[in-house]
């Protein structure tokens, strides 16, 4: 054995000189690379998470059903663990709750607020864009992972997104690892890659269930083709996988199912105390086929979209949609079609052209569920695409730029920006007085690089760089339009969209079904930032974003589907007033309610004396008190108040025990209606609750909000 002997004082400079040459690498990167592309790639992160966290705070709570559980998980490890609403662990949210842990981890650590929420939330944006860079970066070039990532962050459903506290940003950060993991896999065929892909898919489906399987079907199929190795092998590895996805995600599922019921929340969303029914039913074939039981649109099977917008090939373009999403996706299937062309002549294994195959299925397999799914769909939902579409593109405008010398790459490129740019003006044609004037020099500035970009061949470099970056700069002007306006804009309720006024028009201004006020600041008419409704006399979150704003649809669902029984559902609910859960926007059922200080007091006196402060019908309801006031408030029927928990019995009981203090007037779906689409809601349910607790206990009127005392029975 042979030793190296150092002088004395070498060990400490070789010890002092290891992090500064750790920080040199960090800046420079890789050897190959061009002098400016770490610094490049350092500067759109930090951009990136400047942009995502200005005015974090105007959402206040955001979506205060999904806050209310993080709040709960932040006083109670069980409520954690299943994603109770409340830290009584009452019920569940309708969703696997690995999204909420990042945050519910981030409140234990820092409080209760709006940053503490929502700075997990960016931080899962900044960390895609990263992903999404290097799985780009890696097989192309660091241009082009650039380019990616850039349209990424400036995406305006992604800016909504990686701000908002909803499961989506989870989900589209674990999708991109696992597409960057099936590409690392398919590179050497190490089985260790497709091992990682399981475990991300399976957490994935912790976060929002099936959507995670969405991309599973293209990326197998991929792999069992094109990796390096004997058929027998890819089907091996493929099998091992598969078993990590269900192991990483499987886990939980099991603990939950076999936890006796009676020591667990209620899984909010199901009819049946099942998460596996949650899973494949309201959360899985019911959003396919529109049949979702205790829905807000549910029982709606075979009306082709109807309560949710039409379905259809054109629905990621449409009015609803299209500026949410789809500036860049015409040019993503050019620019897919055009890839697939110039590496098809490449071997089985060519790892370019299985970049192309991997995004482009992606982006296709999601996409066309989307177009066509009959259930629940929210604009939002188009947040999942934004990595798919951003490498396509980054990808498809460097392999045409580095094949410009032949003429049909060359025309392949200016079509694609022409393409771009018309599709821009028409989608700025939507929201005619935002901007007016950026339709018009996108369209110009876009078809005169595009008339460049066809020459790219037989002009100078410099002349084409310069088409080029006109071309890039027209593409990315009306989204970058509608994301600073997205990035400037309050953001709260269950049903948000990015952009200014108009930009979804799914019914009313300041766009979304039930979403933004007229201003399209998140507001009601004659407010300003930060102030209650008026007449609401409420207490806002922090930041000052009023909970529950919003343009009111008195009689109609999504997608002018009309309510029942002329506008009122069972259980005595109505949408709009103060005192059913804020003004407008469905408040109470889509939306949290403004809480008055005389009731938020009324509420935490003697508080501590009972398990749950009070009870209301409805999450939403639920959740804003539950935020005002620091103190447990059980969801009857969960989300949409139509889940059968508590049965009409168990309340009766929970009463009796002295368990619940007040019971608060509005708010949800009802059980009746859960009862009217099959489910075992009906008599038992919240409206059978509400039916009960009017006629038989004291009514408290403070301020606009309507309570009952439940320890003060009617003489």
């Amino acid at each position: 054995m042979t030793t190296t002997s150092y002088p004395a004082g070498a060990r400490e400079g070789l010890a002092a000189a290891r992090p500064k040459a750790a920080a040199v690498r960090l800046w420079r990167g890789r050897a190959a690379d061009p002098a400016w592309a770490r610094p490049a790639f350092l500067g759109l992160l930090l951009l990136t998470l400047l942009a995502y966290l200005w005015n974090l705070s105007a959402s206040g709570y955001a979506n205060s059903f999904y806050s209310a559980a993080v709040q709960a998980g932040g006083e109670s490890w069980k409520a954690m663990f299943f994603g109770s609403l409340d830290s009584a662990n009452a019920i569940t949210v309708d969703k696997p709750p690995a999204a909420l842990w990042p945050m519910a981890l981030s409140v234990r650590l820092f409080g209760l607020g709006s940053w503490q929420i929502l700075l997990p939330e960016v931080l899962m944006g900044v960390g895609t864009v990263a992903v999404l860079y290097a799985a780009v970066r890696r097989r192309f070039s660091p241009a082009a992972g650039l380019i990616a990532g850039a349209v990424l962050a400036l995406t305006p459903v992604a800016a909504l997104m990686f701000r908002f506290n909803n499961p989506d940003a989870l989900l589209a950060l674990l999708m991109t690892v696992t597409v960057y993991c099936v590409l690392r896999a398919l590179e050497d065929a190490r089985t260790k890659w497709l091992l990682w892909a399981g475990v991300a898919v399976g957490f994935a489906f912790l976060a929002k269930t099936l959507q995670a399987f969405l991309i599973l079907p293209p990326l197998a199929l991929l792999y069992a083709v094109c990796a390096p190795a004997p058929v027998r092998r890819r089907l091996g590895q493929l099998a091992l996988s598969g078993l990590a996805a269900v192991v990483s995600g499987g886990w939980w599922v099991a603990v939950v199912e076999l936890w006796p019921a009676s020591s667990r929340p209620y899984v909010g969303g199901s009819q049946h105390n099942s998460f596996l029914e949650l899973t494949f039913g309201y959360n899985g074939l019911g959003r396919i086929n529109g049949d979702e039981t205790g829905s807000v649109g549910g029982g709606g099977g075979g009306r082709g979209g109807g309560g949710w917008g039409s379905t259809g090939l054109d629905r990621m373009f449409n009015a609803e949609v299209g500026g949410q999403i789809s500036w860049l996706l015409p040019a993503a299937l050019l620019l897919l079609v055009a890839g697939l062309v110039v590496t098809w002549r490449g071997q089985r294994t060519d790892t370019a052209r299985a970049a192309f195959l991997a995004w482009g299925g992606a982006l296709l397999m999601t996409a066309g569920i989307f177009s066509f799914m009959a259930g629940i769909f929210h604009q939002y939902y188009t947040v999942a695409l934004a990595p798919y579409i951003a490498a396509l593109v980054g990808m498809g405008v460097t392999v045409l730029w580095e094949e410009r010398a032949r003429p049909a790459a060359a025309v392949a490129l200016a079509a694609s920006a022409g393409l771009t740019a018309w599709w821009s003006y028409v989608l700025l044609g939507r929201t005619p007085d935002y901007l007016p004037w950026l339709r018009w020099a996108v369209l110009v500035a876009g078809l005169g690089a595009a008339v460049g970009l066809a020459l790219a061949g037989r002009i100078g470099r410099g002349l084409a760089l310069g088409a080029a970056g006109v071309g890039l700069v027209a593409s990315l002007a009306g989204p970058f339009a509608y994301t600073m306006s997205t990035l400037d804009t309050g953001h709260t309720g269950s049903i948000v969209t990015a952009g200014p006024r108009g930009a979804s028009m799914g019914g009313g201004p300041g766009g979304g079904r039930f979403g933004r006020g007229p201003d399209g600041r998140g507001q009601a008419p004659g407010q300003r930032q930060g102030q209650a409704p008026q007449g609401g006399g409420g207490t806002l979150p922090p930041g000052g974003a009023p909970q529950g704003t919003g343009n009111g649809m008195p009689t109609q669902l999504p997608g002018g589907a009309q309510l029942p029984g002329g506008g009122r559902f069972p259980g005595g609910w109505a949408p709009g007033g103060p005192e059913r859960g804020g003004p407008g926007g469905m408040g109470g059922l889509l939306n949290g309610a403004q809480v008055g200080s005389r009731a938020k007091a009324l509420l935490k006196a003697d508080a501590g004396k009972y398990t749950w402060a009070a009870a209301a019908v409805g999450a939403q309801n639920a959740a804003s008190y539950q935020l005002a006031t620091g103190r447990p408030v059980m969801a009857i029927g969960g989300f949409n108040g139509s889940d059968p928990s508590p049965t009409l019995a168990q309340f009766k009981k929970y009463v009796a025990e002295g368990k619940i203090h007040y019971f608060l007037s509005g708010g949800g779906m009802g059980g009746g209606m859960g009862g009217r689409r099959g489910g075992p809601g009906g008599a038992g349910g919240s409206s059978a609750i509400t039916t009960w607790v009017e006629a038989g206990f004291e009514k408290v009127t403070v301020g606009s909000a309507t309570l009952y005392d439940l320890t003060a029975p009617v003489k």
